[in-house]
């Protein structure tokens, strides 16, 4: 692939897309890594004390049942995303799943002054999590990923 291929920045930055270019399904990789491993230690910490999550639900505005059904989908979504397996669809899970977790938990308009900065950085954090997970949805898992193994077959 020549420089020109991939150039979809001014000359000056060019290097850049053919870096981007050369590297874009082990960066693909890592970004799935590091995108599912939140989902796998939160998730992780929830399955090891569902009552105990359940029991945050009400505070949260949400049904008690969804306190059993998020601890399994986030840790089950988040290995998806890490070992690249069914990319796309566990992206929209995931993109669902934070979307509800950041309006039940992390609505910093509602907390006390003193915790509003705090709820803000994850609001805004899941936020950015929610462009990740779009750019996931679109780029799909890259070649080192169970999804590109199990097409070949």
């Amino acid at each position: 692939m020549s420089l020109q291929d991939t150039q979809n920045s001014p000359s000056y930055l060019g290097h850049t897309d053919w870096i981007a270019a050369q590297w874009q399904d082990f960066l693909l990789l890592a970004g799935r890594v590091l995108m599912g491993w939140i989902f796998i230690s939160s998730g992780w910490r929830k399955l090891m004390d569902i009552p105990g999550f359940v029991k945050t639900m009400p505070r949260r505005d949400l049904p008690e049942f969804l306190g059993y059904v998020a601890p399994p989908v986030e840790f089950i979504g988040g290995i998806c995303l890490l070992l690249g397996l069914a990319t796309r669809y566990a992206s929209l899970v995931m993109l669902l799943f934070v979307i509800i977790a950041t309006f039940s938990s992390h609505r910093y308009w509602t907390y006390p002054e003193a915790q509003q900065a705090n709820q803000n950085s994850h609001f805004w954090k899941n936020m950015a999590m929610k462009g990740g997970l779009l750019f996931l949805f679109i780029t799909g898992a890259g070649r080192y990923a169970l999804d590109r193994m199990l097409a070949r077959r």
